[in-house]
């Protein structure tokens, strides 16, 4: 839940929280979603890891009237035709490869989103509920709930966006199959004797951001955006505490008479460790295309450009669709 959504969001390094407007404002910010003006639907797919995992997601959303709005939206991000050899060897120790059999492991996310203008000019707020799935075969699998909340405020053509996510923690609940654990606690003799955790809990992360649009004659356009990632927990980001950890990002984005864009970003920066026990700043530079008419709108982003970053790089597309031209 955390990678995002939209190959125009990622070719900006993820500083959508002030200004996302459209159907895919349900993942970065739902009050974006009072901008709608008729039904949207968005698709993206990527490959992670060599194209082992696979990422996906759909997202519908439209307006209810000219104060509301609402969204629904799905990720997946999964493995598939994983070996399974927990039964490769028999209880004679013969090792029978027609005993190996393949399974998936992968991770749901189902968003639900409201969004409603507030009665001060400039202000709308949007909520999320959040259903988590996640399975690993048939060796366990959990159900998981959380909640967003995000508001955004506009004032002499500055943007302003602040997200909560996970405001009440995101629970997450394990089932383990005991009788497919056993097959694997004894692979390391004195290790995995015991049962995992059942209970996964995300701790609450606050994203403020701002940004603003400027035409250049009449033609071309330029929005700078910029995001601070706040999270309650010490990570390896950028300015890390005991308290918190805080991670920034900028993004651009050059526009040609709303039809062609070329996006450019910063993001993920993190400590990282080298192997003589160092530490240099790391860093996710990302590049976007996009090409949008009469509606429809295509995009493209390669993130991690020239592998700056501990992050491994990948190609995204996308496509986003107004449905009111679908409409007689």
């Amino acid at each position: 839940m955390n990678i995002g959504v939209d190959a125009a969001a990622l070719g900006m390094a993820n500083a959508m929280t002030s200004h996302t407007n459209n159907v895919n404002s349900g993942y970065w910010n739902p009050a974006g979603l009072i901008h709608l003006e008729d039904h949207e639907l968005s698709l993206m797919h990527a490959n992670y890891f060599a194209n082992i995992a696979q990422y996906d997601y759909i997202a519908y959303a439209k307006p209810i009237d000219d104060e509301s709005a609402w969204g629904i939206s799905l990720i997946r991000f999964g493995v598939d035709d994983i070996l399974n050899t927990t039964e490769l060897i028999d209880s004679q120790g013969n090792i029978d490869y027609n005993r190996i059999s393949l399974f998936s492991t992968a991770d749901y996310g189902v968003t639900f989103s409201y969004a409603r203008r507030l009665q001060v000019p400039g202000f709308q707020y949007g909520v999320n509920a959040k259903v988590i799935r996640r399975i690993i075969g048939q060796f366990a699998s959990s159900w998981g709930f959380g909640f967003d909340a995000g508001l955004q405020f506009e004032k002499n053509d500055w943007m302003f966006g602040l997200m909560l996510r996970d405001i009440t923690t995101t629970y997450n609940v394990w089932s383990i199959d005991e009788a497919e654990y056993k097959k694997i606690a004894n692979a390391i003799p004195g290790q995995n004797q015991e049962l995992p955790e059942s209970t996964e809990i995300t701790a609450p992360k606050i994203q403020l951001g701002f940004s603003k649009k400027f035409n250049i004659r009449y033609d071309y356009s330029l929005l700078a955006a910029a995001n601070v990632n706040m999270v309650f927990t010490k990570t390896n980001d950028l300015f890390s505490s005991d308290f918190a950890s805080i991670d920034p990002a900028l993004g651009f984005e050059f526009g040609y008479t709303d039809l062609v864009f070329l996006r450019a970003g910063l993001g993920n920066f993190q400590n990282i460790q080298q192997i003589d026990n160092t530490e240099k700043v790391g860093f996710q530079p990302n590049i976007g295309l996009g090409f949008q008419y009469k509606g429809i709108q295509i995009d493209y982003a390669l993130t991690n450009l020239g592998n700056q970053s501990a992050a491994l790089y990948s190609n995204i597309f996308s496509v986003k669709v107004d449905l009111g031209l679908f409409r007689n």
